[in-house]
């Protein structure tokens, strides 16, 4: 129980900031809806922050490479309760960040030469204008991609000594510079002001985390000791096939984006919407529990304490699967009309609703495979193993330009992304098999678990399906549907709870029984 319990208290505050960060980012969406709908300037925007976003979202951030190699390294070499570092730890520190620093500085370098050229390959398109004001966006953007690996590296380092709030809350920083320069401005006509907006929040999002870092006793002095150094060498093998793990993830964007650019105006940024809406509720469950998760699965594996590696495989999997079920029926069941609610005024018109949450849909289904692929890579990592995922992604590019390219002429935009959920289920099922040849994580007990669950949801959504069809709204009447939407969302939650206690699924009655004893508490 103690050990639960640390693990829910730092999931519980992970989530909280995390909800902060997500809600702050759904505002700023909703702002750049309302200022530019779903047009070209918006998807000359989208278009161009993909690569600056590769660095600082998937390379740099929660999960990426540069934060998964500093935890699986400095967790085996550091006490978190100790004041300062050893020496040899600040040396490999600064080793690491001097090497990240001189590659994403020549990397910036030629992105900003070649940007027309890089945005004239990936817009499969004959617009000219569109191509011109992504590079002219990508151009602004090119810092972005230098600070990128350096937060990846800070936040690895202030997570492995469990401060979690800081890192977890400085990405709120890009999102809040946004809302700020977008409103001063009230959306200039060209959209360039999002993207100086976006280089501004993310050297704002490093200078946060800087001093966190300091405080640890981490001093930043140029080390160019690459030769010779069996710590770095490890790091370097660990970040290298990561990273390009994740660059792979970024060319099924890029392959996405090649079919996008040849549907109507406005595909991209429904798509780039959809994404950001499934990451709202998605991306606070997986920081919650990974991020914690993450170091005592490298420890434990570590000193080879498998068994409580398959316990925290368990419970973290599990009650991500319990809460990301319902979150599965919910977006299937209200998606339409909590876009409308949200999102449908100004530029943002009843097309762009249906777009976004026809995208939204049928990216929904990822859900599951996606929070066990997470798991599973965070498993690989902790052995050192980061070529497996890569080499695995790798094999699934193929894969998804088939996809897309036999749904395309029947689903449209939707194609893209359920070609997305069919490849995460892809590289799911194969990481899964391939790491019974190192840990039998007995996946039987996932899958009684995960079928319970959802025989559960499936019960619950029928009943509020019909619920759902005969409480009609007239057209128009935002507060009528706002109401509508909040009592389904209410009524879903308590038929899936319901259902979740008669079918006995082990996670209710832990969180029961953990109300009842807070509640003894409060009145002892």
């Amino acid at each position: 129980m103690g050990r639960d319990s640390s693990l829910l208290k730092a999931a519980w505050l992970i989530a909280f900031v995390t909800i902060i960060s997500k809600f702050v980012g759904f505002l700023r969406d909703i702002i750049i809806a309302n200022y530019y709908g779903a047009g070209l300037v918006s998807d000359a925007y989208f278009y161009a922050y993909q690569i600056p976003s590769l660095a600082i979202i998937l390379i740099g951030g929660v999960g990426g490479p540069f934060h998964s190699a500093t935890v699986s390294v400095f967790a085996k070499l550091v006490n978190p309760d100790d004041k300062m570092p050893p020496e040899k730890v600040n040396k490999l520190f600064n080793t690491f960040l001097t090497a990240s620093f001189l590659f994403f500085a020549f990397l910036s370098i030629l992105v900003f030469i070649f940007s027309e050229d890089i945005m004239g390959f990936i817009i499969h398109s004959n617009n000219s204008e569109l191509v011109t004001l992504a590079s002219g966006h990508l151009r602004i953007m090119t810092p972005v991609i230098l600070i990128g690996g350096i937060i990846g590296i800070y936040y690895g380092l202030l997570v492995t000594y469990r401060n979690f709030l800081l890192p977890n809350i400085s990405p709120v920083m890009v999102s809040l510079t946004i809302i700020v320069i977008l409103l001063l401005s009230r959306g200039d006509k060209l959209g360039t002001c999002l993207a100086v907006a976006t280089s501004i929040g993310a050297l704002l999002q490093f200078l946060i985390q800087a001093p966190g870092v300091r405080k640890l006793g981490y001093k930043i002095k140029p080390n160019f000791n690459f030769k010779n150094n069996p710590e770095f060498k490890n790091l370097v093998e660990l970040v290298f096939p990561a990273a390009l793990s994740s660059t792979i993830g970024q060319i099924y964007v890029y392959v996405d984006m090649f079919f996008a650019s040849q549907l109507r105006e406005g595909a991209w940024t429904s798509i780039g919407y959809a994404n950001r809406i499934f990451q709202f509720p998605v991306g606070i469950l997986v920081t919650a529990f990974l991020v914690p998760l993450f170091p005592i699965f490298s420890k434990l594996v570590g000193e080879k304490r498998f068994d409580e590696v398959k316990y925290y495989f368990h419970k973290g999997v599990g009650l991500l699967n319990f809460v990301a079920i319902p979150v599965l029926f919910l977006i299937i069941l209200l998606s339409y009309d909590v876009i409308q609610l949200v999102f449908q005024r100004g530029q943002f018109d009843s097309n762009a609703t249906y777009m976004v949450s026809q995208a939204l849909i049928f990216l929904s289904f990822a859900i599951i495979p996606y929070v066990f692929r997470d798991s599973i890579t965070r498993i690989f990592y902790s052995f050192n193993d980061s070529k497996t995922p890569f080499i695995v992604a790798f094999s699934s590019i193929i894969l998804k330009f088939i996809l897309n390219f036999l749904f395309i002429k029947h689903l449209g935009i939707a194609a893209i992304t359920l070609s997305t959920s069919l490849v995460t289920l892809f590289n799911a099922s194969l990481l899964g098999m391939i790491l019974l040849k190192r840990i039998n994580l007995d996946y039987k007990i996932y899958f009684k678990n995960l079928f319970k669950m959802l025989f559960a949801a499936i019960c619950a959504f029928s009943i509020n399906f019909v619920i759902y069809i005969f409480w009609s709204v007239p057209e128009g009447n935002w507060i009528l549907l706002a109401i509508k939407t909040l009592c389904m969302f209410i009524l879903c939650m308590v038929t899936y709870v319901l259902f979740s206690v008669l079918f006995k699924i082990e996670y209710v009655g832990e969180l029961i029984e953990r109300i009842k004893n807070n509640i003894k508490r409060k009145f002892e």
